[in-house]
Formats: structure tokens, C-alpha cells, sequence
């Protein structure tokens, strides 16, 4: 095991724990000597990680801690490129542009070895097909989300029948060929899914449903498990 994998898996074993942890029981489930967890927690602390401890006590990690980004495995890496790859070639063109400036970043900051295995990954994502390719309103709902920001949309549904509606959005599905927008809709006081394609026009709300957005996410989660629909909405949304 490289160092800096087990650096990760010293950390991650901390993170686990919300008291402090003896050196033996870290030096057991990392598979190396005391003295060196000893000099781990030591390289650790020096890169900022807030650690706790003396020898004959144990050690626990206060939280705040963010992982440098060159501490990770060859497979965490893969699983990341990967995902990043998808995003860029399938999402719309704000998380697309996002997720080409974090592969970057990312590149910058590895060790040779490890840019090496970035460039040369043999795993692609292929090219996605969707029905709302300027991706303006997506990234509008991406940041009435965030703010948690009532939104007025015009929507023509599968009938074709146009009408307009205030919502508060919840979540996206980013899936092939099309887009879900998850959303509370005030006009049927229910749930209700929107495929952006038949979004015809997007305006933020000078209305906000501040500290409801992660309420209002649970609740939908816990109407899918109830229908069985396991968060993934029927492209056939009305």
C-alpha cells in the first residue's frame, strides 16, 4: 500500500470514530508498526488535518478537516475521472464546463505518478443525447435549488396544453435523452415532475422557501419509496 493510501485509510478510520482511538487498534487495521501510525498522524497534523492525542491515549479527528485531492487511490480516481467524463458529455453545458475546470484542477494538484494514470485511463463516458441542449434552464433550477427560491415556469404537458406554474424546485434527473425537474407545485399542492424539454419559459421568484429545500427533498424520497418509483421518474412525465 502506497503512503499515500494509507494516509487516506488512517483517515478514514478516524473519521469513523468519535473518541479517541489507541495507536495499537490503528496500527492493527492499517497493517503497519506503531511507530509508524506514530509518524502518520505526525505527516497528518503537519498537513492540517486537526488531530488530537498522544501516544498511550489514543488519537481522535476533530472535524473540518478536507482531504487533499492527491490523496487518492487508483480506483477512487478512476471512479472520479469517470464520473467527471459523464458529466462533461452529458449534463447540461454549466455542469459540463464545471466538470471540465475540476478534471483540471484535479490534474494539477496529483503526483506524477498518479497524472500519468489520469491521462492514460482506459474508462470513457460516451456521448449522451438530450432534449434540452442549451441548458439555460437547467442551470437556472440548479440555482433556485441552491437558494431555495420559488421559480415560475410556462409548461406545456404531454396534451399540449400550456399553463404556468409557481414551484419550488427539489431536484434534477439527468438521464438519457431527457431532464427531470422534480418540484413542489403550488397549483396541485403536491409533488409533480417536469420534463425541462417542455419548459418554454424559467424566471426565478422574488419568493424564497428558506430552510424548506432538504424538507421538502426527504418528503419526495419518501413518496417515490411509497409509489416504488426509487427516484427515477418515467420519461413520460405529464
Amino acid at each position: 500500500m502506497a503512503r499515500s493510501e494509507r494516509l487516506l485509510l488512517l483517515l478514514q478510520i478516524l473519521r469513523r470514530h468519535r473518541y479517541p482511538v489507541s495507536g495499537h487498534v490503528l496500527a492493527h487495521e492499517t497493517g503497519v508498526s506503531l511507530r509508524t501510525i506514530y509518524r502518520d498522524i505526525t505527516a497528518l497534523q503537519s498537513q492540517g488535518a486537526d488531530i488530537r492525542g498522544e501516544p498511550g491515549i489514543g488519537y481522535v479527528l476533530k472535524p473540518g478537516f478536507t482531504l487533499p485531492p492527491l490523496m487518492f487511490t487508483e480506483t477512487e480516481l478512476e471512479a472520479l475521472l469517470l464520473g467527471l467524463r459523464w458529466v462533461s458529455r452529458r449534463a447540461d453545458s454549466g455542469l459540463s464546463h464545471a466538470a471540465a475546470e475540476v478534471e483540471s484542477k484535479i490534474r494539477a494538484v496529483l503526483e506524477h505518478r498518479r497524472v500519468e494514470q489520469f491521462d492514460s485511463t482506459a474508462l470513457f463516458a460516451g456521448p449522451g443525447l438530450s432534449d434540452d441542449d442549451d441548458g439555460n434552464t437547467a442551470r437556472t433550477l440548479r440555482d433556485a435549488i441552491r437558494h431555495e427560491q420559488k421559480v415560475i415556469i410556462d409548461y406545456k404537458d404531454v396534451s399540449q396544453t400550456l399553463t404556468q406554474r409557481l414551484i419550488r424546485p427539489v431536484s434534477i434527473g439527468y438521464f438519457d435523452g431527457f431532464r427531470i425537474l422534480a418540484a413542489w407545485c403550488e397549483l396541485r399542492s403536491d409533488f409533480r415532475h417536469f420534463r425541462l424539454a417542455r419548459i418554454s419559459h424559467c424566471t426565478t421568484s422574488t419568493e424564497f422557501f428558506t430552510g424548506q429545500g432538504g424538507w421538502l427533498l426527504s418528503q419526495w424520497k419518501i413518496r417515490n419509496r411509497e409509489r416504488g418509483i426509487n427516484e427515477q421518474p418515467s420519461p413520460h412525465s405529464p
